[in-house]
């Protein structure tokens, strides 16, 4: 078991947000930790700017749902390698959408761009402890088997 610092970003309203440091493609991000989602998601610009191969985004027919609107277009990635703090998983499938919103959202409270949302899919398969008191977050070096 892994244990990961977060941080809590206060928004308006008494809402909260738990913010992961990450990294993907060699590179520094943050993500919003949301026990809401079912699947973890990436930005579609972030990727691109960050170097991915458009032609490496499989699209999907599937509209997904959440983030104000029912009808957001959606590819799937496979991305290489997910590092939070010391805890890594590898070929990991994801779900690309425009998080444009979300960033605007934040950047009216003067908060830093997320690259993503870290999801159920994630939280679930390796048995996610969320301790809000300590800002840790517990995830297992291995996948659980899925019924």
């Amino acid at each position: 078991m892994k244990i990961i610092p977060f941080e809590i970003l206060t928004l308006q309203q008494d809402g909260y947000h738990i913010i992961l440091h990450i990294e993907l493609l060699e590179k520094k991000f943050k993500m919003v930790l949301d026990t809401g989602a079912s699947k973890t998601v990436l930005d579609r610009t972030t990727l691109l700017e960050a170097g991915i191969d458009e032609q490496k985004l499989i699209e999907t027919s599937i509209l997904s749902s959440g983030l104000g609107t029912n009808e957001m277009q959606s590819a799937i990635f496979i991305l290489p390698y997910l590092r939070i703090g010391d805890w890594e998983c590898k070929k990991f499938e994801v779900a690309v959408l425009d998080l444009s919103t979300i960033n605007f959202a934040y950047s009216q409270i003067n908060a830093d761009p997320v690259v993503g949302v870290i999801g159920g899919d994630i939280l679930n398969k390796y048995g996610a402890v969320i301790n809000y008191k300590k800002k840790t977050l517990q995830l297992n070096e291995r996948a659980s088997k899925q019924k």
